[in-house]
């Protein structure tokens, strides 16, 4: 059992979700498209940047954020660009799930409003490569519920 309270556990969360989904675009670049290179650049700087300030936050509420592991399990073989594109969108409906977890699980206004952000943000990434990949309508009507 963690020592956490409920918005840290979730912000722990949200923090492995970031970095899982930085290690999918690490495989989602090998196999994609090499016009799409920026795109792919693009949400993993993303990604980059919402690990970053979860790390910061962590720390500023004492909590000695987790190391990013090692490797992490791809849900699905990928070898070509539609895996690699089925990948990216996994990643941000992961991270999603994980943001919806800190809004729904959140005690303060800020880690509230980080919430919402970092969810707005995977949810217009995870429209985008619902596009990419043909998907009708690319939205869904409430981003990140499982």
């Amino acid at each position: 059992m963690s020592d956490l309270g409920i918005e840290q556990q979730a912000l722990v969360d949200a923090l492995n979700a970031e970095y899982a989904a930085i290690f999918a675009y690490g495989v989602v670049g090998a196999f994609s498209n090499p016009a799409r290179g920026g795109l792919i650049a693009a949400d993993a700087a993303a990604h980059r940047a919402r690990r970053d300030a979860t790390l910061d936050a962590l720390r500023a509420a004492s909590v000695t954020p987790p190391l990013a592991g090692p490797a992490y399990s791809i849900p699905f073989p990928v070898g070509d660009p539609v895996t690699s594109a089925q990948l990216a969108a996994q990643a941000e409906i992961d991270t999603s799930i994980a943001w919806r977890s800190v809004i729904e699980r959140s005690e303060s206004g800020p880690t509230r409003e980080t919430g919402v952000t970092a969810l707005t943000e995977a949810a217009l990434r995870l429209a985008n490569w619902r596009k990419i990949l043909g998907v009708a309508p690319p939205t869904v009507p409430f981003p990140g519920q499982p």
